[in-house]
């Protein structure tokens, strides 16, 4: 089963930027779907943006022209590359291994433990 560790939080003012790191180990890596996910104080889990094993992303709108997500499988790690960060981009941003359904919608799996990412106005 795969094992999933993000890095690269941090405190940055708005309009800065970040890189998040997920992290795997295992040997499905490069089949699993990776999804980007991020939850405020409050609120719920929600998805930021997803990578089929194959390369293809899904990114929500809220977050579309400012963050993008990719990855190396000689790595075994996906990035989320995060600009133009605004103060409501702030939550703890959770890694999953899953996989996208008959519909293209993607479904989560094992989950990393979190990084927070806090944006100053």
């Amino acid at each position: 089963q795969v094992q999933l560790v993000e890095s690269g939080g941090g405190l940055v003012q708005a309009g800065g930027s970040l890189r998040l790191s997920c992290a795997a180990s295992g040997s499905t890596f490069s089949r699993d779907a990776i999804g980007w996910y991020r939850q405020a104080p409050g609120k719920q889990r929600e998805l930021v943006a997803a990578i089929s094993s194959d390369g293809r992303t899904n990114i929500q709108d809220f977050v579309k022209g400012r963050f993008t997500i990719s990855r190396d499988n000689a790595k075994n790690t996906v990035y989320l590359q995060m600009n133009s960060l605004k103060p409501e981009d702030t939550a703890v941003y959770y890694c999953t291994a899953g996989s996208f359904n008959w519909m293209g919608l993607f479904r989560p799996g094992t989950w990393g433990q979190g990084t927070q990412v806090t944006v100053s106005s």
